[in-house]
Order: structure tokens, then C-alpha cells, then sequence
């Protein structure tokens, strides 16, 4: 029999009171909710801090573990071309919703008027980072480099490469790969305390977000935000929806079962948060030890559906907003550049800006400078990217997996029909 947990214990409920709070603080004393950032950003550290190591021993030793070697790159090609299917949807959406709605017409903005120094470090960047630069920033200058600076993609291409060479020792490697597996469990013992802290952490980012930018700040901008959010959700249920149907579950129950972390990625804007513990929930789902170590920690850099409808979304909006012409031809050159950038973005507050940065780079159409009109509000923005990332990370692990014929469907449905609570103490082992 299960014991009764008072409500007040709940991390959710914990997490909502905590939203609550902060927006309060932050829309009544504005000077205290800016001051309280460093609660929000000592949560994201603290989590990010872990997030190279519990990948490293995931994706190692899921790929170590495959005594078939060549299902590594059946699995591995089967969630790229989901990857790249669904993210292009994603940035289609956004184009034809941009066209439809047409948020940005009517604001009639000079870009010789804007303000770029709030931008400048972002069109720095975004120039720097070229399509080959960008592929190049994958290699790290050393194998501990890319676990010391944490970047996502030096940690998937080391651990792929070590994960293979463990594979190809034999008994040896069966040895050091259980030693990897007891390694992952201390990392996740870890995670379990620093989650305890989450409502602290939400509390602390909501506050600075609504005392640094204010609830009216986005009433310049509503139609946008109001568009951004309803082309989100009509995605997760629609696209999402019927992957999900045909998949075999429900979307609504898949997000029912990602409450928790749902509500901590709202608090604090960043994917990242809650990575390590999806983990594991996405494996008592049913989804295979395998699939889950490769498509998990991929996804965050490949699938990022969210950033892809904000991205061709705000280029088309801010098109509009200046009043620049787009041929279809030069549209289906924003989709594809759009592509590119979008791949490699995290789910860290502000890479959605970055990478839109990186795409009026290279489209000369648009002035990259209007990007300014979008400061103000980006903000509240990533939220709905984040919160679409990762909804959209949980429903490729499941099909992949179901594509492969190795998800545990009863398993899936007593799940969610029955879910664990964030950061509950259980005695499954970590993922990987």
C-alpha cells in the first residue's frame, strides 16, 4: 500500500507555489525580484555542473553495453532522420503560421532607430559563429576539455568514441563498462539532493524575470508571445499528438507524467534542469536502457522544436515588423538555413536568441539589427521553447524505441497512469 503524501510535500506543488511567489515579488518590489537572481542561477549551475558527467556515463555505457555494434548506427540513424523529419515540420509551422497571422505588420520600425547595444554581443557572435566554425567548435582541444567546459556536443562525440572503444575490449570492457554504470549512480544520487532545491531555484528566476522586465513589457509585443504560445501547443498537440497516438499513448498523459519537470523548466527557463532526470523517468517509461542513453542526450542538441517554430517564426515577424519583402524562394532559403543553425543550440536560457542571430546573419535580407525589438520579451520566450524541447526529447525516445520494438507498452501505459513523483527517493537504477 502507498503512503499518503501531504500535498505540501509534492516537489509540483512545491514548484507552483514557488512560480507563485516570485512573480509576486517580482511585480511588487521589483529591486528584490532582481536581486534574488543569483537563487535562479545557482540552481541552473548546480544542475549544469552534473549534466557532462551523468551524459558521459550514459551515452558510454549504452553504446558499450550493445554487444551488436552496427544497432549503435541503426539507432543512431533512425533518431537523426527523426531529428531532422519533425524539426523541419517544426520550422515549416512557424513559417506558414508567420504568414497567416502576420504578427509583425502594422509596427512600421526604421532599424536605423533601434537601439543595438542591448544586441551587440549577440550579432558579435552570431557573426563569428559560421557554419564551419560551428562544426569545428565540436571538436574539443581535449578529451577532460569537453567534460570541464560542459558544451553538449564535445561531450556526445567523446562519449560516442569511448563508448565504442569500450565495446571493442571484450571481458575488459564488460568490466569498465559496469564500473561506469556504478559511477552513474553516484552522479544520480547528486541530482536527487540538488532537486531538492528546485522551488528555491524557480522562486528565484521568476522573481528576477518579472522584476528586470516587467508583466508590461509584454504588451508591446502580446500578439507575438500569444502567437508563439498557441503555434507551440497547437504543435504538441497536433504533431506531437498524433506521433504520440500512433506511437501508442496519449499526449496528454505523457505530459501528465512530465509534470514535475514541466513545471521546473517553466520556473526556470532552461531544458537543462531537468536532463539528468529524464533520464530515468523516460526509462520507467518503458523505453529501452539503449535508446534512452543515445537519444536523450542527442535530442538536446538535434531536436529542439521549440527553438525551430520561435526561430522561422520571429525571422518572418521581424521581416514584417520592418516592413521587408519576402519571396516564397527566399523563405524556403530561411527554412533551410534555419536547418543549420537550429542544430547545436541547447536548452540553456538565451540559445534560442543566439542561434536566431546566427540565421539574420547570413539571410542579408532582413537587418539583423531589428533583432533588438525582441530583448524585451525573449525572456518569457524561452520558456515555451524549453518547455516544447522537451516535450518533444520525451516523445522521440518513445518512438524510437517503439521503432526498434524495444518499448515495454504495458510498462508505458501503468506509468502514466501512475506517475513517480520528481526527485522521489526509488530504488530504480540510473539510466545508462
Amino acid at each position: 500500500m502507498t503512503k499518503h503524501r501531504p500535498w505540501y510535500s509534492i516537489l509540483y506543488v512545491q514548484v507552483i507555489v514557488a512560480i507563485l511567489f516570485g512573480v509576486a515579488i517580482g511585480h511588487y518590489f521589483p529591486s528584490t525580484g532582481v536581486a534574488l537572481k543569483p537563487l535562479g542561477d545557482a540552481f541552473i549551475a548546480l544542475i549544469k555542473m552534473m549534466i557532462a558527467p551523468v551524459i558521459f556515463c550514459t551515452v558510454v555505457h549504452g553504446i558499450a553495453s550493445m554487444s551488436d555494434l552496427r544497432k549503435v548506427g541503426r539507432v543512431g540513424a533512425k533518431t537523426l532522420l527523426y531529428f531532422e523529419l519533425v524539426s523541419t515540420v517544426a520550422l515549416a509551422i512557424g513559417l506558414l503560421v508567420g504568414e497567416i497571422v502576420q504578427p509583425g505588420s502594422g509596427f512600421n520600425i526604421d532599424p536605423a532607430t533601434l537601439d543595438t547595444k542591448s544586441v551587440s554581443t549577440y550579432v558579435a557572435r552570431a557573426k563569428e559563429e559560421g557554419i564551419i566554425a560551428h562544426l569545428m567548435a565540436i571538436i574539443p582541444d581535449s578529451y577532460f576539455g569537453a567534460l570541464a567546459r560542459g558544451d553538449l556536443l564535445q561531450v556526445l562525440l567523446v562519449s560516442i568514441l569511448t563508448g565504442f572503444a569500450i565495446a571493442n575490449l571484450g571481458a575488459l570492457g564488460e568490466r569498465i563498462s559496469k564500473g561506469i554504470e556504478s559511477v552513474a549512480r553516484v552522479f544520480f544520487g547528486i541530482i536527487r539532493i540538488i532537486v531538492r532545491v528546485a522551488p528555491i531555484g524557480a522562486f528565484g528566476a521568476m522573481a528576477f524575470t518579472v522584476g528586470a522586465y516587467g508583466v508590461g513589457s509584454l504588451w508591446n509585443l502580446i500578439q507575438l508571445i500569444a502567437t508563439f504560445y498557441l503555434t507551440s501547443l497547437l504543435f504538441v498537440i497536433l504533431v506531437l499528438g498524433g506521433i504520440a497516438r500512433v506511437t501508442g499513448f496519449s499526449i496528454f498523459r505523457f505530459i501528465g507524467y512530465i509534470k514535475d519537470e514541466l513545471l521546473i523548466v517553466l520556473g526556470t527557463s532552461s531544458s537543462e534542469t531537468v536532463l539528468p532526470h529524464m533520464l530515468q523517468k523516460m526509462e520507467r517509461l518503458g523505453a529501452s536502457r539503449s535508446v534512452v542513453g543515445l537519444v536523450i542526450p542527442t535530442g538536446y542538441s538535434f531536436n529542439l522544436d521549440g527553438t525551430n517554430i520561435y526561430m522561422t517564426l520571429s525571422t518572418l515577424f521581424l521581416a514584417q515588423a520592418t516592413n521587408t519583402p519576402l519571396t516564397f524562394p527566399q523563405e524556403l532559403g530561411i527554412l533551410l538555413v534555419a536547418m543549420l543553425t537550429s542544430k547545436g543550440a541547447s536548452g540553456v536560457t538565451g540559445a534560442g536568441f543566439v542561434t536566431l542571430a546566427a540565421t539574420l546573419a547570413i539571410i542579408p535580407d532582413i537587418p539583423i539589427q531589428s533583432i533588438a525589438l525582441l530583448v524585451g520579451i525573449d525572456k518569457f520566450m524561452s520558456e515555451c521553447r524549453a518547455l516544447t524541447n522537451l516535450i518533444g526529447n520525451g516523445v522521440a525516445t518513445l518512438v524510437i524505441s517503439r521503432w526498434e520494438g524495444e518499448l515495454n507498452v504495458d510498462k508505458l501505459h501503468e506509468a502514466m497512469a501512475h506517475p513517480v513523483a520528481f526527485g522521489e527517493e526509488l530504488e530504480a537504477e540510473p539510466v545508462g
